[in-house]
């Protein structure tokens, strides 16, 4: 049922996805869909505006507008359902780091197993099971002090690889940390200068860096490389290419 009410209004053109409005809302209410802050539904928002105040854009404010009204048993369920997918989808025990500066909830660290343990056991992981050890996954979200980077090996991987080769994780990611991005869409300079902490303070043992044929890939190699000549380390890498039905087409150490 519709009634005249106050209730949240976001400004996705002000949003920087961020995050801090969704663990604000204690009832659920905004979630991140495709990097902005939405309302999930009308009837889980009470219109209190607890999540205003941790908002570092001024995307969100109050409105009184017709909405629907405010369902406190709609919002215990939305929750408990929540609860239920994230303990699905937790197949194994975890340690979590510090949550990254930005507050976004797809930022919290977390480490599933040790290299040590995927390195040393192989058995344990089945060509089933997945072999990522840590989260997250994107470089430009992953911090270069982070506790997984320690004495790894690394694999660097364009975004399309996972997708174009079937045995991605058996061959490439079992036993590595594993950072992952789009050397045509994504910031080189940023990149570059990722990759000079990461091998300034992490003592990285090798790289691998996976790349599809396509000519924008070939970026990939060289932001890792430029990183690693400005950190004055020099780290055994290894560049390998796929073609785009999923063959392996050279490998070049480097």
């Amino acid at each position: 049922m519709k009634t005249k009410r106050n209730i949240i209004e976001i400004d996705k053109d002000l949003c920087n996805g961020c995050g801090q409005c969704v663990l604000a809302c204690a009832e659920g209410a905004i979630e991140l869909v495709n990097g902005k802050a939405v309302l999930v539904s009308e009837n889980y928002c009470d219109g209190l505006a607890a999540c205003i105040g941790e908002c570092p854009e001024g995307a969100l404010k109050i409105v009184e507008r017709e909405a629907e009204s405010f369902d406190n048993e709609a919002v215990e369920q939305h929750l408990k359902n929540k609860e239920l997918f994230h303990n699905h989808i937790s197949d194994h025990e975890t340690i979590k780091e510090d949550v990254l500066p930005c507050g976004c909830p797809s930022t919290n660290m977390q480490i599933f197993s040790s290299p040590c343990e995927a390195a040393n056991h192989p058995s344990l992981f089945t060509r089933e099971d997945s072999s990522l050890m840590h989260w997250p996954v994107q470089i430009r979200l992953i911090p270069p002090d982070a506790l997984f980077l320690k004495n790894a090996d690394i694999l660097v991987a364009a975004d399309c690889t996972p997708v174009a080769y079937p045995a991605f994780h058996k061959d490439f990611l079992k036993g590595k940390a594993v950072l992952i991005g789009c050397p045509k869409f994504d910031d080189t300079e940023a990149y570059i200068a990722k990759f000079a902490e990461i091998f300034n303070n992490a003592g990285i043992k090798s790289v691998t860096v996976l790349i599809m044929e396509v000519p924008c890939c070939s970026k990939l190699p060289m932001i890792v490389h430029q990183g690693m000549e400005l950190s004055g380390k020099k780290v055994p890498m290894e560049v390998v290419v796929i073609s785009a039905r999923g063959k392996i087409l050279k490998k070049e150490k480097m």
